[in-house]
């Protein structure tokens, strides 16, 4: 059995209109990190807190470590269910030492047993020189990893966190990221993460979970679902993709599209009238005499790469455009006309 199992969670706020997280079913296996994805009031949020038992569920039931925390007839306290919390705003105490903040939770623990616990958390993240301090003398991600600190004391279950590294900066972001998942790793900690962040969900997990409207649409490692999009609301909440509608053809191998034909990674084992394309826009690469050719519209430059929006189309399907990325020292003109080939591992079918 997995450790953690949620079996058709459902809540309905009173005054919702809709089910806020709907019928989900989700197995998580001891040590993995796990990421819910998804914009803002997808469920998500919502899921956490039923978890960590600061909502009650409308309907299904939940498991940690083999035991029903709640179902029917047990809702087992927040307290009892040996989960670690770290909040969004760390939530630390600023009138307690970085010490006292991590040992708040050890308050039945023997005093021997406590002074050890916290000076091996302090240790994990790094900290432990720091422990006669108060919060207000650290930086962000100091305090960020002081909170993980106090949510690994007790050793629980599993610790969930909401929205970890919404507070930092660019640059203290990338490093906590790296920093949460070592720690979550050195110390076997099953972890659940909420983040609306693709980047935050790519970095730190196992495993992602997309979610909107209550509803999951993909679970996958971040490879595959950034590869293979389920449907077209996860193609383009990962990044920036381009959609097209075709025709399967006979040898199950291409597709025929207003563009051109475009081959697919693999060969289809079944036959399907109309389908949907995602091209990812790093796909597209520019070349002279390529396959496809276009007029470029739009040249936005982000840093690492140039992207351009390109007019495509014949007669019959004018002003359709798609996006590319393109090298930064590329010179490339607005009303240039271009030619690209698409690799096929950057295409993958999509449910509308």
């Amino acid at each position: 059995m997995s450790f953690i199992h949620l079996q058709n969670i459902s809540k309905q706020f009173p005054n919702g209109n809709q089910l806020a997280v709907n019928e989900v079913n989700l197995a998580i296996e001891q040590g993995e990190i796990i990421t819910l994805l998804g914009p803002s009031g997808c469920g998500k949020t919502t899921m956490l807190r039923m978890i960590a038992g600061f909502e009650i569920p409308s309907h299904g039931a939940i498991l940690i470590n083999g035991q029903y925390v709640y179902n029917n007839k047990e809702n087992i306290p927040p307290e009892k269910r040996g989960i670690g919390m770290v909040f969004q705003d760390y939530a630390l105490f600023p009138h307690l030492t970085i010490e006292k903040n991590v040992a708040f939770g050890l308050n039945k623990w023997k005093i021997f047993e406590k002074k050890q616990r916290v000076k091996e958390v302090l240790e994990l993240v790094g900290l432990l020189e720091y422990a006669k301090r108060y919060p207000s003398e650290l930086s962000g991600g100091q305090q960020q990893r002081v909170a993980l600190a106090r949510a690994l004391a007790p050793k629980p279950h599993v610790v969930l966190m909401d929205e970890p590294f919404s507070n930092l900066d660019a640059g203290l972001r990338e490093k906590m990221r790296y920093d949460v998942t070592a720690i979550l790793r050195k110390a076997n900690t099953t972890a659940i993460i909420v983040t609306h962040d693709q980047k935050d969900a790519f970095a730190v997990s196992d495993r992602v979970v997309v979610m909107n409207q209550g509803i999951i649409q993909q679970i996958a490692s971040p490879r595959e679902m950034y590869r293979c999009p389920k449907n077209c609301f996860v193609a383009q909440f990962l990044g920036k993709t381009n959609l097209l509608q075709g025709k399967i053809c006979p040898d199950m191998k291409h597709v025929d599209t207003y563009i051109g034909r475009i081959s697919l990674s693999n060969q289809l084992s079944e036959v399907i009238d109309n389908v949907q394309i995602s091209i990812r826009p790093e796909g597209c690469l520019l070349v002279e005499d390529g396959y496809y050719s276009g007029r470029v519209s739009k040249v936005t430059y982000s840093g690492e790469y140039q992207e351009l929006e390109v007019v495509l189309g014949n007669e019959s399907a004018l002003n359709e455009t798609m996006i590319l990325y393109a090298p930064v020292e590329q010179e490339i003109e607005l009303d240039a006309n271009i030619s690209f080939n698409i690799k096929p591992e950057s295409v993958a079918l999509v449910e509308a």
